[in-house]
């Protein structure tokens, strides 16, 4: 394996816990749309693949998808405005972060969120360590396809032999496996071990010092 010199992150579950206001936003579409809400624990399961695949998810078996389209602009509106009411980095991430770039490691994050909270967002939390964000855009595919992963590494400009992936979900783990890269999945994020050992993950960081121990090993 050459060695470790690029560090590329998922956003939310892994860098940013943005489940509280994700839920607020996904809940105050439900309601226009006059749709049950539902609680954080049924979001937790439900993201990952981007708002759209979210919302089909979790409104009521039978909406037509016409209904789903309407609603996610909806959504995004409100969440524009209230995307920083409670979102905050997990607690480590940003140490890790400084260390990895002490240490001379390129980073970037991916995201399947819309791409202007993603760059809100790093800007906002990340900017002093954080080169490269990427968001859902036009034109590029979202994860788990490669095309983020690939976009990133090229703005860095590394390869995928000296490149890992750290998320916390199966479309990280998916995502990392069709970029041809490893992947770190972390156990504080919005799936459990359990649930990642079922879709094959086997690289576990508990807390987020325990990916500087991971990459040392490696290199």
């Amino acid at each position: 394996m050459s060695k470790i010199n690029t560090v590329i992150f998922d956003m939310d579950g892994t860098v940013l816990n943005t489940l509280d206001d994700l839920t607020t936003s996904v809940n105050y579409t439900m309601e226009k749309f006059g749709f049950p809400q539902r609680t954080l624990d049924e979001y937790r399961r439900a993201f990952g693949s981007g708002i759209r695949r979210a919302i089909e998810l979790t409104v009521p078996e039978g909406t037509s998808q016409e209904v789903i389209d309407e609603m996610v602009p909806v959504f995004k509106e409100h969440y524009d405005v209230h995307c920083l009411d409670k979102t905050g980095p997990y607690v480590g991430i940003i140490e890790l972060m400084r260390e990895l770039k002490k240490r001379g490691y390129k980073m970037a994050i991916v995201s399947n969120k819309i791409d202007s909270a993603v760059k809100e967002l790093n800007q906002k939390f990340f900017s002093e360590v954080i080169e490269v964000a990427i968001g859902e855009q036009d034109g590029i595919k979202r994860k788990p396809a490669p095309d983020m992963v690939v976009k990133a590494m090229d703005e860095l400009g590394s390869s995928a032999e000296e490149a890992v992936y750290i998320g916390d979900s199966e479309v990280d783990f998916a995502t990392a496996k069709n970029s041809s890269l490893p992947c770190i999945s972390v156990l504080w994020g919005f799936r459990d071990k359990a649930y990642l050992e079922e879709i094959g993950a086997n690289i576990f960081a508990k807390e987020p010092s325990d990916v500087l121990e991971i990459l040392s090993n490696w290199n």
